[in-house]
Order: structure tokens, then sequence, then C-alpha cells
């Protein structure tokens, strides 16, 4: 991106993962930037939820793709590593299902290879590593034309790759490549539940998402101290460039002049001039007019029924007994169908959910801290649900009803968790939707239910002049370092 002088002013609305990374991409390149977040805290969907004495992070816990934020703290002249203290895990998830034990995927392939090799026998072993290369092929195909570029469109897209186009896959679900590769339907459950990182159903996503399984092979972290340490490592990285950063800091509208955008209006009448702004929120809410009328044309809202995941965000300090939970383990629901049919068909929650769980204590080989005692341990619990919390339904007293289900799925799978009501926080759909203004609770922004999904996501450059947009909502996607890589692209 060419230098610019610092007259050029640049405003960042909403403090997330792509907000703050635009800021920290712009001040970089010269630029005078003002960071305005509405609420009292930075992070975005980054975010600790206070639990008695306790912050718990209640949001992403999967941090992947470091290579973004080294890139992105290199075009500032700091260094990642020195601010983000960080620590490579050997072990990526335990997987579980009721009467079957558990599996254990890792960083090492061949270590991942033999364990499913021992769980599942020596030819899903084998299926596993043409598997790997697979994913990996995607994913070198994509990297460069779609990640790291401006906007691509369906039709440049094809051009770029010609016939290798075929080989990400686009036109097959997931679901069916699937089981066209492993016999194990434990297997094709475990690996078709990657499409959820994106927010979709592996039934109607893409097999291009199979990439995500190369993603974590390439290196999964543990950030110590909380994913929030991430965030507030950016604020400083910010700071240190010069960026001004409010909170409490709510934006009424989004003024035009002459055709382009030219300023905001703040909660109270305050004024802000700038030659361009950024927009770090959900596009849904800037399409709804949430923003003022003049701005509302310059991305479209989510309909309801194209909308990604919501989910029930459990944060709790829990007693826990039996099964070993490491760092990040997952428990399949019995009937996983049924489960994305309530979710995206039927606007419920799930019979018999599948939870994920970080153990946010639990080092990397899911060790606790020496202790005389066993304390409650802080954990997260995540259940995929509708992206329905603009409605009055499923209801309050639906949810409660999910997570006691969620807790007797746990127990088929042999964990017993004794949860202290007075040290437990629960957000589901219509508390996201509070948090993230017009989205329906959808954590993802649209689902990528069709080959074409990621090409209707909104561009990060609006069709009004001097309004750009960042965040898991817009190209190229969801997720910690995509949302970033998004912050990068409004910038550039």
């Amino acid at each position: 991106m060419p230098s610019a002088t610092g007259s050029h002013r640049a405003l960042v609305i909403g403090a997330g993962m792509g907000g703050l990374s635009a800021a920290l991409s712009l001040a970089s390149n010269g630029l005078d930037v003002t960071l305005l977040e509405a609420a009292a805290d930075i992070g975005g969907k980054v975010r600790a939820v206070a639990v008695g004495d306790s912050a718990i992070d209640g949001g992403p816990t999967v941090f992947t793709m470091k290579w973004v934020f080294d890139e992105l703290f290199d075009e500032a002249g700091l260094s990642f590593d020195a601010a983000v203290p960080l620590a490579a895990a050997s072990l990526l998830a335990r997987h579980a299902w009721d009467g079957s034990g558990h599996l254990d995927l890792f960083a090492d392939l061949d270590a991942s290879a033999d364990a499913i090799a021992r769980f599942s026998g020596p030819g899903e072993g084998r299926a596993f590593r043409a598997f790997a290369r697979e994913a990996a092929t995607i994913y070198a195909l994509l990297e460069r034309p779609f990640l790291r570029s401006s906007k691509p469109s369906m039709l440049s897209m094809s051009a770029r790759l010609g016939i290798d186009g075929l080989t990400v896959r686009p036109f097959t679900r997931l679901w069916r490549a699937l089981e066209g590769r492993f016999a194990d339907p434990r297997l094709v459950q475990l690996f078709g539940r990657y499409s959820t990182y994106t927010g979709a159903s592996p039934y109607l996503a893409p097999a291009t998402l199979m990439l995500i399984a190369h993603v974590e092979m390439q290196g999964v972290w543990l950030v110590q101290g909380g994913m929030k340490r991430l965030a507030y490592a950016l604020r400083k990285a910010c700071q240190t460039k010069g960026v001004t950063v409010r909170t409490g800091a709510k934006v009424e509208r989004i003024e035009v002049s002459d055709g382009k955008a030219s300023g905001v209006v703040m909660a109270g009448g305050e004024r802000l001039g700038a030659d361009v702004i950024v927009f770090n929120g959900d596009a849904s809410a800037l399409g709804s007019g949430l923003l003022g009328p003049e701005a509302s044309h310059a991305a479209s809202p989510v309909k309801p029924a194209e909308r990604s995941l919501s989910a029930i965000a459990w944060t709790m300090k829990a007693q826990t007994q039996g099964f070993p939970l490491v760092h990040h383990s997952v428990f399949f629901g019995a009937h996983y169908a049924q489960e994305f049919d309530a979710v995206f068909n039927r606007g419920m929650f799930p019979a018999d959910p599948t939870v994920y769980i970080c153990a946010q204590d639990r080092a990397d080989g899911g060790q606790l801290p020496t202790s005389d005692q066993s304390p409650p341990e802080r954990l997260l619990m995540v259940i995929n649900a509708p992206p329905t919390g603009d409605t009055p339904t499923p209801t309050n007293e639906d949810m409660e009803q999910c997570m006691q289900r969620a807790l007797s799925r746990l127990s088929a799978c042999g964990l017993d968790v004794s949860v202290d009501q007075n040290a437990s926080v629960p957000t589901g759909p219509q508390g996201f939707n509070r948090l993230f203004p017009a989205s329906g609770g959808a954590l993802y922004g649209r689902a990528n239910h069709s080959p074409f999904a990621s090409f209707a996501r909104p561009d990060n450059r609006t069709a009004l002049p001097g309004l750009y947009l960042a965040g898991g909502s817009v190209h190229p996607g969801p997720g910690v370092p995509m949302a970033a890589l998004s912050g990068r692209l409004a910038a550039a």
C-alpha cells in the first residue's frame, strides 16, 4: 500500500480484529487514524466474560494462521512474537462419541494418522493421509488468489485457477466428499465439523472447506493469558503508531457529502470528519440503516434464511470428573443431521447437541495447574444454535433446556460437569444479537452453503466512495485470522 501523508484522516468504526488490524495498517502507512468502539472495551467477538472473580474467553479460542499477524506487525516495524506470548499446541483437539472412547488429532500429521489407524483401522489412517494431501492442495491453490486478494469473483477465480479450479471442489458438498473418503462415520462427522468454523452445515457447505484441516495442521497456538491478550496487543501496537483509540464511543450515523463518506456523527452530537472510513461491524447493520440512511446502500443485509450459525456460549467455573479433558475437546451428538436440520431449517436448539469445550486452565497435554485441592476450572462450552436472535423464539426456557441436554451429552461421553450456578454466564442468539446488532446472533455473517456463497460476501470496498468494510461478515470470511486479513485488505 503506498504511503500517505499524516493529513489524511481515517476513522475506523469498531475495534474487533478487523478494525484493529485496519487501524494498525493505516497508521503504519502514515494516516491519522481514530478508532471508535461503542462498547466499554475493545475486541469485538474476542471477548472475556466476567464469571465470579475470573475472566473467561467467551468467543474464539482457536488461534491459527499466525503469519497474518506476523505480517501485520512487520508492516508496523513491530514484533508480534514480542507482543503476544504463544505456545504451539502439539495436541490439536480430543474428540469423543458415547461408547467409543476418544480420538486425538495432533499438529504432527504422522501422529494423527497413527491415532486414526488405532481408532478406526489402518485403512482409515491411509485415508486420512490422502485427505490431508487434498486439504493442503486446496489451501495452496486458494491462499493467494482468494485469501490474500481483494474481493475476487467466481469468474476471476475461474480464470486464474483454470482446470485447477475443479480441484478445490466447490460443487461437491463437504459431507459427500468425506463419505467418499472415510468408511468410519465418526471420521466423517469429525472432519465435517470444520464447516462450523465458518458457521455452516457440513451437509450444505462446499468441500473446499477441507482446507481448514490443513490450516490447523500448520499450527494451532495457545495464547498465554487468553485470547483477549491478542486484542490488547493489537491496541497497544495501534497506539504505538499514533492511533487514537476511543471506547464507549458510539457512532450514530455515517455522513455523506458530495457522494462520498465524509465523517460520522457520534451519540451526543459530536461530529468527526474523515477522508476514509472503515466499518468493522456486521455488514447487515450497515445495510439495515443502523448507521443512517445515507450509507445504508453500501451493503445489503443478509436475509434470515441465509445467516450462519449462532451459538450458546456458556462460560463457567465448574468441577469436572471422568473424561480426560484437554484444552480443546469436542463431544459429538448422536444425530448430526437432525442437529443441523433443527438449527437451520426449524429455527430450534438441537435435541442432542454437539458440545465443544475449551478448558482454559489446561495446558497442551490436558494438565491442570498443580494444586493440593481440585478447584473449579474455567470452561467455555459452545453449542450450535439458530440465528434467530432478533425474534422471540426460541425462548430463554428453550435455551436452558438445551444447556441441560448438553450436560447429558457430556455425561454420555463420560464427562461429569458440576456447574456452579453463581459462576455461570450463558450467551445465546438474542444476547449475540444485542452485542452485534442486525446480525440475528449469526456469528459468521452469511452461511457458506453454496459454491457461490463466498463470492456473495460484501467486498472490502463499498459502492460508496470513501467507505470500506472489515470483519468476519465480509471478504475473505470469518475467524480471527480472516477478520484480521479483511482489515489489511480494507486498509490496502
